[in-house]
């Protein structure tokens, strides 16, 4: 069994931190959520996978390299436009020959791992299983309807009016027919070869696609909002360590993790909440739910519910809360409080200012 690994969308959701990182690197708990997946893949013994790439390839190739640090295979696919989920089994055939495959999308989170999912498709071998969690709106994610018996009758990308509240986690098991209905199908409104008429074209044509409901965790780690949530959540199951250096002056409480080289000094830590290698907290406060990723610099400042990325620094800056910070950003207290704010943007920023 192979693993298709899709890690060549934009991030438009994620800007302006995806202008310059491939969307599935931002890390949670400073570990990029595209590892996650890798790991869980490995944990469910499927161990020869290939990742479809896009413009961020070799962002993406840096950072996994040949998949040897997992225990796995990993060989690279190009995609030269993000031309739909069907469309990257398309250009993948060659390279999944006639194997059952596991299509695991790379920005996305589900705690727990599929393991027992992948083994069951294994015994049962139905053409297609998809994993269906309940959302609040499913206008924004595809839609499956289901038969009282709880079989799959209908699908739609999208839809502007649900016919129920099951969206299609970006976990799908396949067998090789999947081919035939990706062949078959054409492009949607959108331009793009949807996942969603593919399996209804199996469903039509009388194929049998199962479905599994989970109850538990999973996010589309597309925007900040889910970001942050997915990173709560890891922090909770974080093991504490103290590998760096706490002087008598500060506080741990709770679940925290010191990274070796970094350096907690006069400040308290309130976990759960992650410090990075050759990170320095000095003065300050560091609430739950925050990763502060390697060589940051926290001062005089407080952070919590937020995600910092790498090289950051953030002095005299006040309380900053449910926030995601990109790598190398200098955030600085200003001198006395200003009559206007000053800003310096990149596109597709999001800025909450308080009147």
């Amino acid at each position: 069994m192979k693993a298709l690994v899709l890690s060549g969308g934009t991030g438009s959701r994620l800007r302006p931190i995806t202008h310059t990182a491939a969307k599935q690197l931002v890390p949670v708990a400073n570990k990029p959520v595209l590892f996650y997946g890798i790991e869980s893949l490995v944990a469910a013994g499927v161990t020869d996978i290939g990742i479809i790439v896009g413009d961020t390839a070799e962002e993406i190739r840096t950072a996994v390299g040949d998949g040897s640090r997992f225990g796995a295979r990993v060989t690279y696919l190009p995609q030269e436009q993000p031309l739909g989920l069907a469309h990257a089994v398309l250009i993948a055939r060659d390279w999944l020959g006639d194997d059952d495959f596991v299509m695991y999308l790379g920005d996305n989170f589900v705690v727990g791992g599929i393991a027992e999912l992948v083994d069951e498709f294994r015994e049962t071998r139905p053409d297609a299983r998809i994993l269906l969690t309940k959302v609040p709106d499913p206008s924004a994610f595809g839609v499956a309807e289901l038969s009282p018996e709880g079989r799959v009758v209908r699908l739609e990308e999208k839809p502007s009016d649900p016919r129920s509240d099951l969206a299609l986690v970006g976990v799908y098991l396949f067998t090789p027919g999947v081919h035939d209905a990706v062949r078959a199908i054409e492009p949607s409104a959108r331009g793009e070869l949807e996942i969603t008429d593919a399996l209804q074209w199996l469903v039509d044509a009388g194929r049998t696609v199962q479905s599994t409901v989970i109850s538990g965790y999973w996010k589309d780690t597309g925007n900040a909002t889910d970001m942050l949530e997915v990173n709560r959540t890891v922090l909770e199951g974080l093991p504490p360590a103290v590998l760096g250096d706490v002087d008598d002056a500060s506080e741990l409480v709770g679940r925290v993790r010191i990274e070796a080289g970094a350096s907690v000094v006069r400040s308290r830590i309130v976990g759960p909440a992650v410090i990075g290698a050759g990170s320095v907290v000095r003065d300050s406060y560091i609430g739950p739910s925050t990763s502060v990723a390697d060589g940051c610099l926290i001062s005089g400042s407080e952070v919590e519910f937020s995600i910092v990325l790498g090289d950051s620094r953030i002095e005299n800056a006040g309380r900053i809360e449910g926030s995601l910070i990109g790598r190398m950003v200098r955030m600085s207290g200003a001198a006395r409080a200003p009559r206007a704010h000053r800003l310096v943007l990149g596109d597709h920023s999001q800025v909450q200012i308080a009147p």
